[in-house]
Formats: structure tokens, sequence, C-alpha cells
């Protein structure tokens, strides 16, 4: 682990995890990832920012002995062990460091982690800890993307602390954002698996960080933002309502039936202007997935029949989609069928937290014929009509909508 100084007395500890493939056992990493600490040193107490994954904690106690500094104090942003995992063995080191956290964070980090309740103290919201020449303000950010998440600001440098929020998972050898079009994908990736969920949350805590002075952004995962502007502006259009002229299409096909639906219909899509992103779910990213699903106005899932409902792989795409709540406007399933069942009815209760408007489905008796491909062009008629009310009401803001 290198120790960086952001400036003076402020130090970056970057445990970087190259290898990880895997987060959650869940997220795919195709770019590793890094757990941030930091160190704030003032003139009467030292304080470190977040402690890394229990897999780097001696990488990070050997960073904090180089510093040969004591710490008095560990703000715990999240209880999420990837940045609260090293704790005990921080305060194995240092016994006397008092564990900071938000009043929902204490229970967590004692669950999580065992730790004692005399171990954490609760600050609240505004709350500011004196270092000495350097006062921490700590705010509340709950839902980004746990009950418990705060954030630490130190106004004397105009450093935000920002834990999971503005992150990404990169693992890179550079410590600030220098490469802004690969760390905005990163970026995209990290917010569309995880905080996707939480937009309407995390709109009203960019609201708050609009009158702040914020020089330098700092998270807990990927590198640091010196251009704040691009990371910021980024999350708002992401968490804002404004959706693109796109549509998601994931699928999956055993015989070759709705994989040509889903070539006529992609066709069908770009012959009028709507760009179309299909997802093969037998080899997909669920992470592409995911931020194809950031911006898009529709989303068409395609499946075979199987045992009388859809294909696993689709009732899980369309699981997904629930979960991570985009702010898509329009919905329907396209496939096949061989004697009947309830592929669209199942597959259409799976997306109640979309609040879409579900459009006519188009169901192949085996293989597609000339009347089912008639069906699939007035889908796409129907999607453009759609888009092109979702352009008037929007004022043409969105590139290509």
């Amino acid at each position: 682990m290198q120790i960086h100084n952001l400036t003076d007395n402020i130090y970056a500890l970057p445990a970087l995890d190259w290898d990880r493939r895997l987060f959650d056992e869940l997220i795919p990493l195709p770019d590793g990832t890094s757990y941030n600490a930091y160190v704030v040193q003032g003139s009467q107490a030292t304080a470190l920012i977040d402690a890394v994954d229990p897999t780097k904690q001696d990488e990070l106690l050997a960073a904090l002995g180089n510093l040969n500094l004591d710490i008095d104090y560990l703000v715990a942003h999240h209880a999420e062990q990837d940045h609260s995992g090293a704790i005990p063995a921080v305060l194995e080191k240092y016994p006397e460091a008092q564990v900071l956290s938000t009043p929902k964070g204490k229970p967590l980090l004692r669950d999580h982690l065992r730790l004692r309740d005399d171990q954490i103290a609760a600050v609240e919201d505004g709350h500011t800890l004196s270092l000495g020449d350097m006062p921490l303000q700590f705010l509340h950010a709950p839902w980004v993307h746990w009950p418990e998440t705060m954030l630490t600001y130190l106004p004397e440098r105009r450093i935000l602390f920002t834990c999971d929020f503005f992150g990404s998972h990169l693992a890179t050898s550079h410590l600030y954002a220098e490469d802004e079009a690969r760390v905005y994908e990163a970026a995209k990736r990290y917010y569309a698996e995880i905080m996707m969920p939480f937009r309407h949350q995390i709109r009203k805590h960019l609201a708050r960080l609009e009158d702040m002075d914020i020089d330098v952004i700092a998270p807990s995962h990927g590198p640091i933002h010196r251009n704040t502007s691009f990371i910021m502006d980024a999350y708002r259009d992401w968490t804002s309502d404004r959706v693109k002229n796109q549509v998601v299409l994931p699928y999956v096909s055993m015989h070759g039936s709705v994989r040509a639906m889903v070539d006529y219909f992609t066709d069908a899509l770009l012959q009028r202007g709507i760009t179309v992103q299909p997802f093969n779910l037998t080899v997909t990213d669920v992470g592409e997935l995911a931020m194809a699903l950031v911006d898009a106005a529709t989303v068409v899932v395609g499946t075979p029949t199987v045992l009388g409902g859809p294909h696993p792989s689709a009732v899980y795409a369309a699981y997904l989609a629930n979960a991570l709540r985009p702010k898509t406007r329009f919905a329907s399933i396209i496939g096949s069928y061989g004697w009947g069942g309830q592929t669209v009815e199942r597959l259409t209760s799976l997306l109640g937290n979309l609040k879409v408007e579900v459009l006519e489905p188009v169901m192949a008796k085996g293989y597609p014929q000339g009347e089912d491909f008639a069906e699939l062009d007035a889908l796409a008629d129907t999607i453009l009509k759609k888009h092109e009310n979702i352009n008037n009401t929007q004022g043409g803001e969105n590139e290509g909508i």
C-alpha cells in the first residue's frame, strides 16, 4: 500500500485489489477495485477515515505504522465489511481510538464486527469534531446505499470524503481520476449495480452538496476526483427522471425462435432511429446490463417458454431490473411457446417496482412467421411513438429522444 500526501497532513491509503473479480458474490469486477482509507492529522488529534476490507488489513496496519501517528478517532462511514472489516485490527493496535458512526451505524458495527458499545460513539448529522486546526463535519447520507452511511467534510481543505458515494470499482495506478472516460464507465457501472435503487434519496443528497465548497471528492473505492463537476454532473444525469431513446433487450433463446425474433426486432428498432442494446443472457455480464438500464426508456425481455413459464435466465433479468429500479418508462415481452403457458403473466408480475407501462407483448407459437414479424413491427412503432411523446415532455433535452 502506497501512502499519498493529498495535502499537508492529509494522507490517502488506497488498498488496491487488482485481482478481485466478484463483489458480494454477485457483482462482476472487470477492473478490480480499491478500498481507500484516509488519515487527517490535526494539531491536537488524528483521525483515520474508513478502514479497508479485512483481506487488506495487514497493508493498512503497515502503512499506519510507517506514518508513525497515534490514531485518536476512526470514522466509520459505513458498516459494510469492505469499509469496516479492518476496524477490529486497527483497534487492537490503537486501543484508545474512538470509533465514530451514525446512530444507525453503531448497532450495525456491533453486530457485524462484534465491537463493544463503549468503543463506538454516535455522531449526529452536522456534528463537527475538532482535531485542533482541522475540524471534521459529519453529514448523514442514509441509503447511499445502506441506512447508516455518512460523509465527512474537511472545510479547511475543501475535501469531501464520500464513502461509496461517487465511487468506482477500479484498481488503477493513478490516485486521481485522470482518464475520465475510463473512470466514467467504472463509476456508471458502480452506480448502476449499487446506487440506482436509491436514486431518489441520492438526488436529495446531491442537492445538499450544491452550496458546499468542494475542491476534492475522495471516495472509498476508485480514484479521487479533483474535477468534482465531472462526477457530480454524471450523478445528476443518472439520478434524474430523464430517459433516452434506447431499448434494452435482454434475451435467451433455446432453439432459435427467440433469436430470430430478437434479430428482426433489433433491426426494426434501428430502422426507426431507436438505439437498441441486445444482451444474450447466457453470456452477458450483468454489470453491463445494469449500466444499460440506467438511461433506457424501454426494456423488452425475450424468452422461450420453459415448463409453462419464462426461461430462468429471463426471470433473473426481470428480477434484476425490478431490484435495481431504473427510471425506465415502458416494458414488453417477446418470445415463443410450444403449446401454452403463463410466460407473460409471470414476467410482468416481477416488474412491480418499475411502475412501467407494459406494452402489448408478442408471443409466437413455435418458430415465428410473417404475422409474428408484423406484430414486432407494430411493437416497434408503438415504442417509437412512446419515445416521441417523452421527447416532447422532456423538451428534447436528451440525446436522441
